[in-house]
Parts: structure tokens; sequence; C-alpha cells
């Protein structure tokens, strides 16, 4: 729900279509054609509305559907593409697959079994407390959402805090957990959304499938990077040694076995469908078949396969509550990506990125998209970020004729590194509500940590795709 007061929400509303014309009216009294002028102007509008949640963000991700069809940029078929991209597929069929894992408690167990694994023994109990908790949330992301992930451990770290009753744990700890969810989204294509926005409008733009191990290729060595830097930024003044209790293991019900199972399958399909040597597709004459194809496939299994019910792992009573709002975003981003080409919008952004890009060497460019990518995200969703910069980034990359990859790349995983505010991320939201963490100990904390990630994206990206 928003808590906006109402007459906030009515501001906003009404400013949103003036700056549209008044941006139109000035870019083309300026001396640039109707199509690109138009186009800025209704991706402005789009942008303003999810800034500031004049109306559902959902809601305002239809704009685009609507807009350039009438604004003759993009025909009605053109438009609608954006929902049909097999990237809204993958990210459903990801969605559905995260929601039978999280009925089943498997997740949980298993954030449990590493709690116990890692968290206790050795002098330096309480920072391995903390890594424990951190491992935990960070390859759970990897699979589910970060806010789901966030939100099922959080009262476990909270347990934990009473029992050890040691202040100086008590913001590490709790901020370990929220940034650790938002590092591990990087690790995989549907570990976060911007990462799925990134795959839908580099295919979208350049007509290239950005594949689910081509991703892993960069987000896995940044997440193994990024997330131990964390924990020593985070633990530099913890110590002692506590051994909170940690409920015992049980054995493993049968649906969670399954569920288990099932979701390891559908994994493995996706490293290897490709590659080595053509991956297990190409061996079976299936090269038609995508990630996508995989996704769907492992949503249709946990309907399939029977639980200890006589049902299947997972209703549609569960499996309807996913977050579809999110989905209209993603196909939104392809269409203003569309738009952007179409109308000739990102022909001018790339000219005029062009000539300061030439003037800088391509690190500092790539520090720079780093830096700026971060704290704008702590103003706004990373959602509504990747999806207006991206294409913007792209048509830098056609002009400049530098890789897109290194360009896009280290955007969308900068988007996912806005540690500073409660409003940055749903984690970090979470992280504030339960009232032991101060605003000034998130931007301290926060800060810092924003400033160092962006170099070391930056030099990730690259080392690794320069």
């Amino acid at each position: 729900t928003n808590n906006k007061p109402m007459n906030a929400l009515n501001h906003h509303l009404l400013i949103g279509p003036i700056l549209a014309l008044i941006s139109f009216f000035a870019l083309t009294t300026g001396g640039l054609g109707y199509a690109p002028a138009i186009t800025a102007s209704i991706t402005l509008l789009t942008a303003w509305w999810w800034a500031t949640e004049a109306i559902p963000v959902p809601a305002t991700s239809l704009i685009p559907f609507v807009g350039f069809p009438f604004a003759g940029v993009l025909s009605h078929k053109e438009a609608a593409s954006g929902l049909g991209s097999h990237i809204i597929l993958l990210m459903l069929g990801g969605f559905i697959m995260a929601k039978a894992l999280e009925r089943s408690g498997a997740h949980r167990r298993f954030a449990l079994s590493l709690l116990r694994t890692v968290g206790r023994g050795s002098k330096h109990g309480n920072k391995r407390l903390v890594l424990a908790f951190m491992l935990s949330a960070a390859l759970l992301s990897m699979w589910i959402s970060n806010t789901a992930t966030c939100l099922m451990l959080m009262p476990i770290v909270l347990a934990c805090l009473q029992q050890v009753n040691d202040e100086r744990l008590t913001v590490p700890l709790i901020l370990s957990v929220a940034y650790a969810c938002s590092i591990g989204g990087i690790a995989t294509l549907i570990g976060t959304p911007p990462n799925i926005i990134f795959a839908g409008i580099y295919e979208k733009t350049f007509g290239l499938e950005y594949g689910f191990l081509d991703w892993m290729t960069i987000g896995v060595p940044t997440v193994l990077i990024l997330l131990p830097t964390a924990w020593l930024w985070l633990t530099r003044n913890v110590s002692g040694n506590s051994a909170p209790d940690i409920p015992k293991s049980v054995p493993w019900s049968k649906d969670e076995i399954r569920v288990v199972l099932v979701f390891s399958l559908i994994v493995l399909m996706w490293v290897f469908r490709s590659q080595p040597f053509g991956g297990w597709s190409q061996l079976l004459n299936l090269t038609g078949v995508g990630d996508s194809s995989i996704a769907l496939f492992g949503a249709l299994l946990m309907f399939v396969v029977r639980s200890e019910r006589g049902a299947g792992l997972i209703d549609w009573e569960s499996a309807v509550d996913i977050p579809w709002g999110i989905l209209l975003m993603f196909a939104a981003g392809i269409t203003i990506a569309a738009a952007f080409f179409a109308s000739g919008l990102a022909a001018v952004i790339g000219d005029v990125m062009s000539i300061w890009v030439s003037q800088l060497p391509l690190y500092a460019v790539v520090l720079l998209i780093c830096v700026s990518v971060t704290f704008f995200t702590e103003l706004n969703s990373n959602l509504a970020t990747t999806t207006l910069v991206l294409p913007i980034l792209a048509a830098t990359a056609v002009s400049t004729n530098i890789s897109p990859a290194l360009l896009m790349i280290p955007a969308t995983i900068s988007a996912s590194c806005a540690f500073m505010l409660p409003v940055a991320t749903a984690p970090n939201a979470i992280a504030y509500a339960t009232g032991r963490v101060k605003v000034k100990d998130m931007l301290r904390e926060g800060l810092r940590l924003n400033m160092l990630f962006a170099v070391m994206i930056s030099a990730i990206c690259f080392v690794l795709l320069g």
C-alpha cells in the first residue's frame, strides 16, 4: 500500500504530464524531430510516475504500451512484443518455482543448516555467525526473491541477537543479511529483476541472447568478491564468541526433498543447456529450447509432481500470488528500448554521449556509470533505474563501438548495490523496519560500501568483459 498523503499523490500525478509536455515542446523547438521528442516525453512521464508512485508502479508500466502506438512511434504489435518476450516467461517460471520452494519450507531448512555448520566455533564466533547469515542470504537470493529471503531470515537474526545481547553485533548482523540478499541476487539471471531487464533489452536491441550461463560467468565471480568484502567491512569492529541456540534439525519431509530435486534439475538444465561442447540441447538436437522453456518446464513439474497431501508441490492459489506487476515493468522496459531505436532517439543520445565518452579513458567511463547508477538507485527502485538507463547505454555503445555488455552489465550490477537508505531496496527497508538499525547507521556503512563496490564492480567487469 502507498502511504503517501493523497494531496502529494495528486501533485505528482499532475506534474508528470506537465513535465512531458514541456520537454516535448523544448526538444522540438531545439530542433529535435517529432519521433525522438515524443519518445523522450513519454519516457519522462513514465519515469516520473514510477519514481513518485503517483499511481501504482505496475499501472504506470502500461504507459509505453499505450503511448508509443498512439504517438505513432511503434505499432501496437511492436509495442506488445515486450510482453511476448521469452524473458518474461523465464521470470514467470522462476517466480513459480521460487514460490514452491518457499511453500515447502526447504529454503528455511537450508539457511538453518548453514548457520549450524558455519556459525559456530572458534574464537571469532560472532564474525562467523555474521558470515553464516550472509552465506545463507546470498545463496538463497540467487534463486528466490531477495525480499522473501530477507523476510525469512530476519526473525532468526532477531532471535539470535536476543540471546547474544551484544549491541556491537546488532547493526552488523542485521545489515549483513539485508546487504547479502542484494549481493546474492547478482549471481544468476533470475536472482534479481535488473538482471532480467538487462537480458531482455540486450536481446531486443542487438538480437543476441544473453543466456543463463553467460550471466553466471560474470555474476558469480562478482558475488565471490563483493560478499567477503562486505563481510570484512561490516565485522571490522565485531569480536567475541557467542553461541545462540539455533533450532534443531528435523528429518526432511518428502515435499522438501521433491521440491529441491526439481529445482536442482532445472538449475542443471540451465547451466548445461549450451555448454560445454554445445550442451545437452545440441546433443539431443533440441536447439530450439531456451532458458525460458526450461523455467516453464520447472514450473509445470511443480504442479505435476505429487506432494504428501496428494496435490502438486504447489497449487494455483499459491502460484497466482507471484508479483505480476514486476513482469509488466520488465515488458515496459523492453518496449521503451524498442521505441528508443525505432524513433531515432537512441542515435541522438548516442551521439551526445559519445562526445564525453571519447574524452575519457574507458575504465573511467565504466566507473562513472557504476557510481551514477548506484546513487540514483538510492532514491528509485532498481527496476526503474535499469529500465531507464540501459536503453541509453545501449545507444551509447552503438555510437562509440564499445561492447554493449561492458557498459550495460556494470550498470545492471550496480543497481543491486544501493546500501545507504531504507527506500533503496526491499531488504534495506526490512532491516530498518526491525527498529534496531537507524538511518545514520545505514548511511555510515552503506556510503563507503557504495563507493568501494562501484570501484570493484567496474574493475571486475572491465577485466572480464573488456
